[in-house]
Order: structure tokens, then sequence, then C-alpha cells
């Protein structure tokens, strides 16, 4: 679980960091967030869902079952042509203060006494840094414009408990993944008139995206398997997407769409 402290001039001022090798910090999560911006991205390689947050709910794409990353390699490589946004810009992240105002944040073990430096001598941010805040900042605007979106399905009463199943294959009894919910596509599809016009545009990208994105329960049984037979080695290959070539580990672009 990360430890997230938040960055200051006078506290990491002469600070280093190691910067992030892999994804082993996300070994033990079942989902991650993701946003509007990304889903054709998202599309041909997660099933997406909603989780409860607060009185709302939150858009994520399934990593896997439990406690079991299926899309991590035992080395901490990434099994798959994309990585959410939400984890590359790790070891850092936006918190919110007491105050409510926006800060850059570090997980307190990427900081170390040798590594790559937080601040430049005179004081502002180390290149690599600023590079990365200005890609989650740009996360985090297109995060709220997604949460208005999912507040928008709920207020249209489109999102529905999920009680969903993942197959194992023979002589194994299937995983049972709880606390997830879908769009209820005859709920979508019975709305009328107004209620059905406030969701074009991102709404209705959302609600279309987890439906279309169930195609890609096959695919999560299939990891499932492979990872039952071979996730305790080092056999797992680079990429279960048909041997396909992963993403730089350190591209932080934000241009989804390119």
């Amino acid at each position: 679980m990360p430890q997230w402290v938040a960055l200051s001039k006078q506290g990491h001022a002469t600070a280093h960091y190691a910067p992030r090798e892999g994804y082993s910090f996300i070994a033990e999560k079942s989902v991650t967030p993701i946003l509007l911006a990304e889903l054709n991205k998202l599309l041909s390689h997660y099933v997406l869902g909603f989780i409860a947050e607060g009185e709302g709910y939150r858009p994520v794409a399934l990593l896997g079952i439990g406690q079991k990353n299926l899309y991590l390699h035992p080395d901490g490589r990434w099994l798959g042509s994309y990585v959410p946004a939400s984890l590359r810009g790790y070891p850092f992240a936006m918190a919110t203060t007491e105050e409510q105002t926006s800060v850059l944040a570090i997980d307190e073990v990427a900081l170390v006494e040798q590594g790559e430096p937080l601040f430049e001598s005179e004081g502002q941010l180390a290149e690599r840094v600023q590079k990365t805040l200005e890609f989650l900042n740009q996360c985090e605007q297109n995060r709220q414009v997604t949460q208005r979106a999912v507040a928008v399905l709920n207020d249209a009463g489109v999102i529905a408990p999920w009680s969903l199943k993942i197959e194992r294959g023979e002589g194994q009894d299937p995983l049972m993944v709880n606390g997830l919910y879908r769009v209820d596509e005859a709920a979508l599809n019975a709305l009328e008139g107004e209620a059905y016009a406030t969701l074009r545009g991102g709404p209705m990208a959302l609600a279309h995206a987890q439906l279309f994105s169930m195609s890609q329960l096959s695919q999560l049984s299939e990891r499932a398997k492979f990872h039952a037979e071979h996730g305790a080695t080092q056999e797992v290959p680079e990429n279960l997407d048909s041997v396909l070539d992963g993403m730089d580990d350190d591209d932080l672009s934000f241009d989804f769409d390119s």
C-alpha cells in the first residue's frame, strides 16, 4: 500500500527517488481506475466495470481476481500492449490536502539516497518530475470529466450490481468476483426522450464501452488459466495479448488517440 508524502522544496530540495521499474506495486490489486480519454485503448484488452465509491461509482478496468493481478509478469513487466493511465505516473500521484488543494505526492518507499533528483539546484522540479506532474494534471482533469459522466449514468438508474463469474477450466470451480457494478443494458434501452438525451457524449460512450468490454471476459478467463499453470515461474511470456509488443514504460503521453 503506497504511503503518499507531499513534495516540497523545503523538505525534498536535495532528495532523490527511484523511478518506477515495472508494475510490481500493483501486484495485489484486481482493479484500477480508468478515464474517458483512454476508452478506445482499453477496449481491446480489459473488462470494464464500476466499483462503489461514496454515494456514487468509479469506473475501473479489471486486472484480475481477488489479490492476483493477471496482467503482471513475475518480474514486474506488464502483460499487455496498453497500460492504464492511472498506473503510469507512479511513484508520483496527485493528493488532496486538508485544505482541499491538490499537490504532487510521492510514494515514501521510492525516496532513496541515490537516484534521480526531485528538484534542480535552482529549486524547480527536475525535468522528469515536471513531465510527470503535467501528465498527472491532465489525468486529473479528465478524471473529473469521467466522474461527471458516471454521475449522469447513476442518476439515470442504469448502473446495477454485477455478480461476475470467471471460468477457470475443466475440473476447477469458477471464481466469483464480488463488489462490481455494470451497465444494465435493459434499463439503458428502456430510457426515453429527455432521460436518454442526458446521456449523449461521455456518459453514453462510457456505458457502451462497459457493455462492449464484456467480450473480454474470455481473455480474463484465459489469463487466469495461464497463471494457474505458469504464474509462479518465469515462463509467462512478456505479453499474453497474442505476444504483442509492450508499451514503453516511460510513456507519459496523454494523447490517447495516437
